[in-house]
């Protein structure tokens, strides 16, 4: 089995560590929600050897994780865990979260479980880091970004971009507030939220 790749992974990740390094620089264990092909958890975990990256995703994506650990061979990045937000969440205590590319992807009951999730997972002082496009008062933020949601709801029905404001709602629901919302290239953005016990 060869590594599996993703272009928008390494287009994407040099601006999202510029972000990381920042906000997770106080931080030690991350859990990352949706790893997908394991490059995040790899070029994120050398870069930022304080930290703990803990990558998980469904169980069929959990080999091609496997691969790109492996051959990056960091203590920090301990083996992926099999984690379906419908199903069971560790047991750990993270003091940040990370996801990319994921609530478009997920069923919106799926992206709502998600959120309910966090406060057993995490300690009083975390912070939540999400990344992927987001649209403003129901407004798509490019043409771009309509014509994706276009494709992903043809590829499934439940898939489509989410509105920051309601994302923002599930967050408060779980006890966090919006603390950053950066603007990212080709029309993404990279939110952070943080417990409101911080």
């Amino acid at each position: 089995m060869e590594k599996p790749y993703s272009p928008a992974s390494e287009r994407n990740r040099a601006p999202i560590l510029a972000q990381l390094r920042e906000w997770f620089a106080d931080r030690r264990h991350v859990l990352e929600i949706g790893s997908g092909t394991g490059q995040h958890a790899a070029h994120f975990a050398q870069a930022m050897p304080h930290l703990i990256w803990q990558s998980s995703d469904r169980a069929e994506h959990l080999p091609g994780i496997r691969l790109w650990l492996d051959a990056a061979a960091l203590p920090n990045a301990p083996a992926p865990l099999q984690l379906d937000v419908t199903g069971s969440w560790p047991q750990w205590r993270y003091d940040a979260v990370f996801s990319a590319n994921t609530l478009h992807i997920m069923a919106w009951h799926e992206v709502q479980q998600m959120f309910a999730a966090l406060p057993q997972v995490t300690t009083d002082d975390a912070c939540v880091a999400i990344y992927g496009p987001f649209n403003r008062d129901g407004q798509f933020t490019s043409d771009s970004n309509a014509a994706f949601d276009r494709e992903l709801k043809m590829r499934a029905p439940h898939m489509g971009i989410r509105d920051a404001a309601a994302v923002d709602e599930l967050a408060a629901t779980a006890g966090f507030e919006l603390a950053e919302d950066v603007a990212m290239p080709a029309n993404n953005y990279l939110r952070l939220w943080r417990r409101r016990s911080a």
